[in-house]
């Protein structure tokens, strides 16, 4: 069963014209634009502090010479700032994805809202285990690839803004690879694809693992593995909890 075979009850859905729909999505999202404000306002006193934290990674591995450095003159205020922004989105992620909820639940019927909210809650749980997989482990192991690469007549000396740039990027990377699982359910339940086909397709999938950690990480064997192996692991994951709702449907229609 997917969820195109689940019986329609067109009384549950509430029926608004093109302009209410606009009208609520804009009030949803000031609603988000307000509530990233306020987050980001209220941490600018700790922006500093925030990216003492991003940069500890790397200044645990400088040498005793090195430091970090500004090219430009803004880069000491723009830097914090920006990540402040950055985490204050971070933070937002839940009540985002509420009111992304909230706007399109009115559409979606009984039994599909039972499958999305617990699609909904382990979308952003996951986005922040890949936000945190990426810092504690992926971030240090290329940091230390990186400086024990660099010439003895080479003192590293990263710049603030480039290394936020590239923080932020590698965050994003992994915070999307880890909905890896939710994106195969999602196909599975839809009806999309079936377990059976991404099984068979199984070896395709792991190279296009390879293939994409090749062209969206630096250019080194580590991270692409560091990358392309979680997207391996987690695709497998979503595949189980698949197969394990299928079989639980099968013998629903037993009975």
């Amino acid at each position: 069963m997917t969820l195109a075979d689940i019986p329609k009850q067109p009384d549950q859905l509430n029926q608004m014209p093109v302009s209410s729909h606009l009208f609520e999505l804009r009030r949803r999202l000031i609603k988000v634009f307000v509530i990233v404000i306020v987050l980001f306002v209220a941490m600018l006193p700790f922006a500093k502090w925030l990216y003492e934290i991003l940069s500890k990674p790397l200044r645990a591995q400088l040498p005793v010479n090195a430091s970090m450095i500004a090219t430009d003159v803004t880069a000491t205020f723009m830097a914090p700032f920006r990540l402040d922004f950055f985490v204050a989105i971070m933070l937002a992620m839940p009540y985002i994805l509420y009111q992304i909820w909230q706007f399109i639940a009115p559409a979606l019927y009984q039994r599909e809202k039972h499958i999305a909210i617990p699609l909904l809650f382990s979308s952003f749980v996951l986005f922040y285990l890949g936000i945190a997989f990426a810092y504690f482990i992926t971030l240090p192991a290329i940091l230390t690839f990186f400086l024990h690469a660099t010439p003895d007549s080479v003192i590293p000396m990263t710049d603030i803004n480039s290394y936020l740039v590239f923080c932020l990027k590698l965050f994003l990377v992994f915070g999307l690879t880890f909905e890896i699982p939710i994106v195969t359910l999602f196909l599975i339940l839809t009806g999309i694809l079936s377990t059976q086909y991404l099984t068979e397709k199984r070896r395709y999938i792991i190279v296009g693992c390879f293939t994409v950690s090749m062209f969206i990480t630096p250019p080194d064997a580590l991270s692409m593995a560091m990358l392309a192996i979680p997207m391996w692991l987690l695709f497998e994951l979503g595949l189980l909890f698949g197969k394990s709702l299928e079989r639980s449907r099968a013998v629903a229609q037993q009975i």
